[in-house]
Parts: C-alpha cells; structure tokens; sequence
C-alpha cells in the first residue's frame, strides 16, 4: 500500500517551470493543484522566478488552476495566487485529504482528470495518490527558474521510497 502511495504518475527531473505543458495536457487532465513552496517558489523568496510566471500563464490559459500549501502564511501564498488571480488554499496538511477534497469539489471533475504536481513525495504525491489524482514530482525551483542544486530533502525522501521498495523508475 504505502509503495504506491508514494509512486508518482510522472517523476520528473525538472522544476515545474521546466515541465511540458502540452505533454501533460495531452493526458486527461483538465485542471491543475499546484504546491507552493519550493515547486512555485524557491525557498526564502517571494517572487516567482519568470519561467514559473510564464508557465503558470499559460496553464492559466488552458485549465483552472488551484494553489495548495501547507504553508500557513496568507501573505506568502495569497501573493502568489493575487498575481494571477488564482484560488488558493493555505495550512492544507497534506498528505491528509480533507482540503484537497474540498478543493475537488470545487473544480467538480473526476479525480483522475486533476493533476497534483509539486515537489514532495510524503506530501504532495501521497495527498494526491490518497484521492487518485495523477501526480507529478517535480525538482524544486531556484530563483532562476532551474532546478535547485541543494534538494536534500527530495533526495532523502526518494533514497527512502526505494528502501521501502517503491520502484521510482
């Protein structure tokens, strides 16, 4: 059980900034939860680096987008989510489901049809395998769009996964 939890749909040696768009969409999905810290925004910074932004735009274009962190900050994520008037939700505790499904029930589609894509296996990926939504792993961001050269957390929780026998690849 827990070696598919923490098996994401695509696990991808990029930042979501990086990530082909079409490529996605050409899979069934019609909307978009997006974590924050680290898979928007690199640590300790504010501003999304311009890759995301462009990125971001042109999901925005294409299906509705939801931000969705655990970050409690309303300043911090509410920034984020003002510049492109995008919904969002803070202190969303994930892996647990109970704002992500509220947020599922917002955007009134099929699960399998939202995709979660941040940069945590034990919180992103599970929140949105818990619910089967398609998943994506992605590098997290530094402030120049680039995956960030110091992901130890990433690394562990990946070395961890293949202790447990979730194959990764």
């Amino acid at each position: 059980m827990l070696r598919q939890l923490l098996r994401p749909n695509w696990l991808r040696e990029c930042t979501l900034a990086e990530l082909p768009l079409q490529e996605l969409l050409d899979q069934p999905i019609r909307a978009l939860v997006l974590d924050v810290d680290r898979t928007l925004l690199p640590r300790r910074q504010a501003d999304l680096p311009a890759s995301a932004l462009r990125w971001l735009q042109q999901a925005q274009q294409q299906v509705p987008i939801h931000l969705f962190s655990n970050n409690p900050s309303r300043q911090r994520i509410g920034a984020v989510a003002a510049q492109l008037d995008l919904p969002y939700t803070i202190s969303a505790g994930k892996p647990r489901r109970s704002a992500l499904r509220r947020v599922l029930a917002e955007l009134n589609l099929p699960h399998q049809e939202v995709a979660l894509i941040g940069d945590r296996l034990f919180t992103d990926v599970i929140a949105g395998n818990r619910l089967g939504l398609f998943t994506v792993l992605v590098k997290p961001i530094d402030p120049q769009g680039h995956p960030c050269k110091r992901d130890r957390l990433q690394k562990l929780e990946l070395r961890l996964a293949n202790l447990v026998g979730t194959s990764l690849g």
